[in-house]
């Protein structure tokens, strides 16, 4: 059962949601997302924010697994938003290819919309905080792990949805937030998934500036508590009433061992997602 969490931000339903917030200015003049200390956080954060958008180009472990029959929504309709493109007289972007052929509908903008999917659709729910002395390598370990392993839920023909999690506890409560990664209804973005799930940036720059634009004194409060302490468990309440049927990982503990090679992560991840029965044992 979820813990009262006293502070709970409204769910960012896409990534561009989460870097807009992410982007926007801080509240407090001693907000430490933007401070420059590359090697704990993996990179700067206007780097953060161009990875983000990017994507992070790594390559991804293989895996020999076989897919497990998995929970399934067939005949059911998903509802998800997605952003698509429109052309109009007026937009924010410039489609420099249409404006250099005359065609007056040659500004875009990126329009949410209502779509449905059939079939079956894996929902994941991914902590990103950890403690501030984990290492990077091991947020990378587990996070090129997981992200091998819905590489491999999509090429076995299923959709994923993946949200990043957010749970820590100051003083007086809990506090919470999710973003989504990626949508069922898109192609899987890999770039931006690693990001997510296996740059220390996802976390000590880019979740660390959502939570900077809140009201100034509770940013404060905030920053005085180290922007949370433990346990950094998500819970399917965290998640919009649709999506709560998803699977929660377990956040990243400290288990040198289990993080400290790629290998021992991919490991743990069949683990869990033989646990979760995501895969076959063997």
């Amino acid at each position: 059962m979820r813990p009262k969490t006293a502070v709970e931000l409204p769910p960012m339903w896409s990534w561009q949601d989460f870097l807009d917030r992410a982007a926007a200015p801080a509240t407090a003049d001693n907000a430490r997302a933007r401070q420059d200390r590359d090697g704990w956080a993996g990179s700067g954060f206007q780097e953060s924010l161009r990875l983000a958008t990017d994507g992070w180009a790594q390559a991804l472990p293989e895996t020999d697994v076989s897919i497990a029959a998995l929970r399934e929504r067939t005949g059911r309709r998903v509802r998800t938003t997605v952003l698509e493109p429109r052309w109009d007289v007026t937009g924010s972007e410039v489609d420099v290819g249409a404006f250099l052929a005359g065609v007056p509908e040659c500004m875009v903008d990126a329009v949410p919309q209502q779509v449905t999917t059939r079939g079956r659709v894996v929902t994941l729910l991914v902590p990103a905080v950890c403690g501030h002395q984990v290492p990077t390598d091991h947020i990378r370990h587990r996070g090129l792990a997981l992200a091998a392993f819905c590489s491999a839920i999509v090429t076995a023909g299923h959709s994923v949805e993946v949200w990043s999690g957010w749970g820590t506890n100051l003083p007086d409560g809990r506090i919470a937030a999710v973003a989504r990664v990626v949508s069922p209804a898109e192609p899987l973005d890999l770039g931006r998934l690693i990001f997510a799930m296996a740059h220390p940036a996802m976390l000590r720059r880019l979740w660390f500036a959502v939570w900077e634009t809140e009201p100034e004194p509770f940013v404060r409060r905030l920053l005085d508590a180290n922007y949370g302490r433990s346990p950094f468990t998500c819970f399917p309440e965290d998640l919009p009433e649709n999506a709560r049927d998803a699977y929660v990982l377990p956040d990243l503990d400290q288990d040198e061992q289990r993080w400290e090679t790629l290998d021992s992560a991919l490991a743990w991840c069949q683990e869990v997602f033989t646990e979760l029965g995501l895969i076959r044992a063997d």
